[in-house]
């Protein structure tokens, strides 16, 4: 296994940063899939169309071909994993951004329903972006005007004074958010997730039935055995484990560790998977094959229904494009191989599961 990763690493290695320049429109000339679009509550502005680069033609190309190769698909297509933040427009008038996070790529709404709806995918999980921190009056706009095609995962606030548990709280009873992202390098410097703060926020998260997602962007093994510990002490809190938990293609002993603790935390019933972000974890261009192996594994240890796509939007549309972001599940479907069973648990019945059929509302 170790030399096949190392065969197809060194044919397509790519850097994992960003492209300096970016597409400003996911717009393809490929054929629209029918499925039922998006239905605002009240009519959107008119969306920009903008030239896309040769590059995510390609990609697109490539993402409609391995899609017609698989089963059809009867279920709703949920994204998992993606964020919107303010136009810069918006961001002056209404929705500041947190100083020092400031956006380099368009992430607004109207632009995310033009990717969605070319992409043919009917809702998704919106979570808190980083760009405008412990403010969320962005989001719950967005959940406000759209709310059977989004939910929204807040953002934790660990905060020591204690602040976050009635932030938590107001966003999920008030507010109607559904789930809650723990970013560990939110905590104060020096402490873990485990403190006392962190374990009140998680044991709450889990009384008011909200999943915790976790973004262990520096590596799964550095947080491991924080989240080994409150799986423990709080089994009726469902975690969800963002991007694979930041586990490549393994090319080494350190890495083939963490990939096999990945696994292992199956035997916590409460532990779901996001195979999400695909370009952050791949080691190659894409459609990303490289973690054919990896999902195939995946699935094995967890079950398909524990399994679900996001495409980290709008961080994907450098990178293949959106509509790119979803066929590119196709192409490694068809590696591994998928029944059509597992494909329709991975791209929606699992995340609509797990949120009470939200968006057949």
């Amino acid at each position: 296994m170790k030399q096949l990763y190392l065969s197809m690493a060194s044919r397509l290695l790519k850097p994992l940063t960003s492209t300096a320049s970016y597409p400003l429109s996911c717009h393809s000339s490929l054929p629209p899939i029918s499925l039922q679009p998006l239905v605002p509550s009240s009519s959107s502005s008119s969306r920009r169309r903008r030239r896309r680069p040769a590059t995510q033609l390609l990609a697109a190309k490539m993402a409609a071909t391995e899609a017609g190769n698989l089963p059809e698909i009867s279920t709703k297509i949920i994204d998992s994993h993606l964020h919107v933040w303010a136009s810069p427009q918006e961001a002056a008038q209404k929705y500041p951004y947190f100083p020092g996070q400031e956006p380099t790529l368009p992430g607004h709404l109207d632009f995310l329903l033009e990717c969605m709806e070319e992409a043919g995918v009917d809702g998704a999980l919106i979570v808190q972006p980083i760009n405008h921190k412990f403010d969320h009056s962005l989001v719950t706009s967005v959940l406000k005007k759209y709310p059977t095609n989004f939910v929204g995962c807040c953002l934790a606030n660990p905060a020591e004074d204690g602040s976050g548990f009635d932030q938590l709280e107001q966003l999920v009873i008030k507010d109607g958010y559904r789930a809650v992202r723990f970013n560990p390098y939110l905590w104060p410097s020096g402490q873990k997730m485990t403190n006392d703060v962190g374990k009140a926020l998680f044991s709450r998260a889990g009384r008011l039935g909200v999943p915790v997602g976790f973004m262990c962007m520096k590596g799964l093994t550095l947080h491991l055995p924080e989240i080994e510990e409150l799986c423990t002490e709080f089994p009726s809190t469902v975690v969800l484990l963002d991007h694979l938990g930041f586990c490549k293609p393994p090319l080494n002993d350190e890495e083939n560790l963490a990939f096999s603790e990945l696994l292992k935390l199956s035997r916590f019933p409460q532990v779901y998977i996001k195979f999400s972000a695909l370009f952050r974890v791949s080691r190659m261009s894409f459609p990303y094959q490289d973690l054919s192996p990896l999902l195939s594994q995946v699935i094995s240890s967890f079950g398909a229904n524990r399994v679900m796509w996001g495409s980290d939007f709008p961080f994907v549309v450098p990178e293949c494009g959106y509509k790119g972001a979803k066929g590119a599940v196709s192409s490694i479907a068809n590696q591994v191989p998928l029944s059509s069973s597992d494909l329709e648990w991975i791209m929606g019945k699992t995340v609509a599961q797990l949120f009470q059929d939200q968006w057949l509302a």
